[in-house]
C-alpha cells in the first residue's frame, strides 16, 4: 500500500498520530499511519535506500527503511525490510511488509510512521507532502 493511500492514525492510550502530537517532554516528529500488520508498503519517493535501521536500541526486532532525495530523508518504521541500503528505488518499489506493534504497546493502533528530515537534520512536518500526494 502507498502511504497516501493509508488514514493518519487517531488517538488512542498510547498518543495522537499527528505531527507534532504530545509525547510527554517532547512531541510527534512525524505522521502514524494506519496499517494492518503485514500489509505491503511502497516507498514514499523515488531516491536510494540510505539505512535500514532500529527504532528502538533495546528491541531489534522493530525496523525502519530510510530512502534519500534531493538532501531530504525519508524515514518508514515499522517495516520488515525487503530492500537494502544501497537500492535504488522509486514509488513503485516495495520496502517491506509492516509490522504488528501490539506485542511493544498493547492496545495500540496498527501503524507505519513515516517522518521527513531536511539536510540540517531537521525534522519536516510530512502532511503536507501526504496530502500533495493525495491530490
Amino acid at each position: 500500500m502507498h502511504l497516501h493511500e493509508m488514514s493518519e492514525r487517531k488517538c488512542d492510550g498510547h498518543g495522537c498520530g499527528h505531527y507534532g502530537a504530545s509525547r510527554g517532554t517532547r512531541t510527534h516528529k512525524g505522521v502514524d499511519l494506519n496499517c494492518k500488520p503485514l500489509t505491503v508498503v511502497y516507498s514514499p519517493v523515488a531516491g536510494t535506500v540510505t539505512k535500514i535501521g532500529y527504532p528502538y536500541s533495546d528491541d531489534l526486532s522493530f525496523r525502519y527503511v530510510e530512502i534519500s532525495d534531493q538532501g531530504y530523508a525519508f524515514r518508514v518504521f515499522y517495516v520488515d525490510p525487503m530492500v537494502e541500503k544501497g537500492q535504488k528505488v522509486s514509488k513503485t518499489t516495495i520496502i517491506g511488509e509492516a509490522q504488528d506493534l501490539r506485542p511493544r504497546y498493547s492496545g495500540i493502533t496498527n501503524h507505519v510512521h513515516f517522518e521527513i528530515k531536511n539536510a540540517d537534520g531537521e525534522y519536516v512536518d510530512p502532511t503536507p507532502v501526504m496530502l500533495a500526494q493525495r491530490a
